[in-house]
């Protein structure tokens, strides 16, 4: 019995299946966008929603999101997997009631696990599951495999891009890469598109039109428009304190951008993630199916 096979048959054991997070992807197709900034800030708009949400900081090795909260987590996912600590001792508390989980060093040391191992793995999923009610995961950027082995596993993504032709250029790459991934089932995914750092409205829908446009033509795949974030200075501001804009300046335009995209995805129905496959562990289990084909 490989070990694919393993996670499936402990995962139909477990008696918690009630409740799955909803799990938001977020990537993007280059560094330097803004993608951690929106994942964090989105993440205190769901919590002002009355929603628990926990951040999955899946950028392995780098760990934007504690860098930009001024936050060191002692322990990390890896911890409990390997050292014995438990889910309650990787969750590090953030700002505005939102949770966040430092990822560790990789998916990569995740594809040898004892069947041990495998059982704390699926408890420590189905605990986050049941824990939160959103689950935003903060993938690296660009086309690693780390970061397409999370996308292609993910059923909703959230895909954030700049108008500087570099940032289009990048964002088409990553959906070219992923159309050509085994395995990938446009069925199964929904691609969502942010424009980040636009001048005005106008700015952020011809973004969106500039790659759906591509997209539709030669890769023939779909997406949703979300909306523009506009270049705000008081963003800048409010990174060099270390503290999201949505706290420091909650009356910024970038804040009320981000809390406008936060009640969108909320109204958004999410009923095409089949419950059977969704959630952190369902995630976690189609991974590592992919790295046993």
């Amino acid at each position: 019995m490989d070990q694919a096979e393993q996670l499936r048959n402990l995962v139909k054991k477990q008696t918690r299946q009630e409740h799955l997070a909803r799990v938001i992807t977020v990537t993007s197709g280059k560094g330097g966008v803004g993608k951690s900034n929106i994942s964090l800030n989105l993440a205190i708009q769901f919590s002002r929603l009355r929603k628990k949400v926990v951040i999955l900081d899946a950028d392995f090795g780098l760990a934007n999101i504690e860098v930009m909260l001024g936050i060191r987590p002692q322990y990390n996912l890896s911890d409990v997997i390997f050292r014995g600590r438990n889910v309650g001792e990787i969750i590090t508390k953030g700002p505005g009631n939102i949770g966040f989980v430092s990822g560790g060093s990789g998916i990569h040391e995740l594809a040898n696990l004892t069947s041990g191992q495998l059982k704390i793995l699926v408890n420590v999923m189905y605990q986050l599951d049941s824990i939160a009610d959103i689950i935003i995961i903060d993938t690296g950027a660009g086309i690693s495999d780390n970061v397409m082995e999370m996308i292609l596993s993910s059923a909703e993504i959230l895909l954030v891009a700049t108008p500087e032709p570099a940032s289009i250029t990048d964002a088409y790459v990553l959906l070219k890469t992923l159309k050509n991934q085994e395995g990938y089932n446009k069925d199964s995914l929904k691609i969502r598109l942010l424009g980040n750092r636009t001048q005005n409205r106008e700015e952020g829908r011809e973004l969106f039109e500039k790659l759906d446009s591509v997209v539709g033509k030669f890769l023939e795949m779909e997406m949703d428009y979300m909306g523009a974030v506009p270049y705000d200075s008081f963003l800048q501001k409010a990174v060099m304190k270390q503290r999201p804009v949505s706290l420091a300046y909650p009356n910024a335009p970038s804040s009320k951008a981000i809390q406008e995209l936060a009640s969108i995805l909320e109204n958004r129905s999410s009923r095409h993630i089949s419950p059977a496959g969704g959630g952190l562990s369902g995630i976690f289990s189609k991974i590592l199916r992919n790295h046993n084909r």
